[in-house]
């Protein structure tokens, strides 16, 4: 894990679960797309075991399709890296913002800042830097942007020079900037 050794504190996670997965279909017609295997695990422990080296203590998943499997395969595997799990179950599934809310409850137990992370980024996770970063400005949240070179397939990040965002557009069909959300952000209390 990139970072230095030292811990972040009682930070805990929201990672999005609820989704259908359907551009993974036939893979997730029997299982939901976090539990999709990539290099041997399922997607969803390469971001929880990153989460728990980086010093996360409790993991929140806002579930909603197939949540009976994710809760039946994943309790087991992560109670072994001693962090704390627990499931925000959603109705119907709440697209970003609305995940957050329904868990206010779970993520109101410590003033620390808290992440929230895409079910389906797979990538060489850099929480300790985002941590790091997202304290020394102090603002209310912090988001991971990545460059691609299609952004019309995508949500498109518009910020100014000093990194605070002015909008984002769902895939432009002229270009705007080829900086998009990559799917992780770390928040302050809400």
């Amino acid at each position: 894990m990139c970072g230095s050794d030292k811990k972040l504190g009682e930070i805990r996670a929201l990672i999005l679960v609820g989704g259908y997965g359907t551009r993974l279909r036939p893979l997730t017609l029997s299982r939901p797309k976090p539990l999709v295997e990539f290099a041997n695990k399922p997607i969803l422990m390469h971001q929880i075991e990153a989460l728990v080296e980086a010093g996360v203590t409790q993991v929140i998943l806002a579930v909603s399709y197939r949540a009976d499997d994710m809760e039946k395969e994943l309790t087991e595997q992560v109670s072994k890296l001693g962090v704390s799990l627990t499931f925000s179950h959603e109705t119907e599934p709440l697209g970003t913002a609305g995940p957050l809310a329904l868990a206010r409850d779970l993520l109101a137990t410590s003033p620390e800042p808290f992440f929230v992370l895409n079910s389906d980024v797979i990538c060489d996770f850099p929480f300790k830097e985002l941590a790091k970063y997202h304290r020394s400005h102090g603002k209310e949240g912090t988001i991971v942007v990545t460059k691609v070179e299609e952004p019309s397939k995508y949500g498109v990040v518009v910020y100014k020079e000093d990194g605070q965002i002015e909008s984002f557009v769902e895939k432009p069909q002229e270009f705007i900037s080829n900086k998009i959300n990559a799917g992780e952000y770390i928040i302050s209390y809400i």
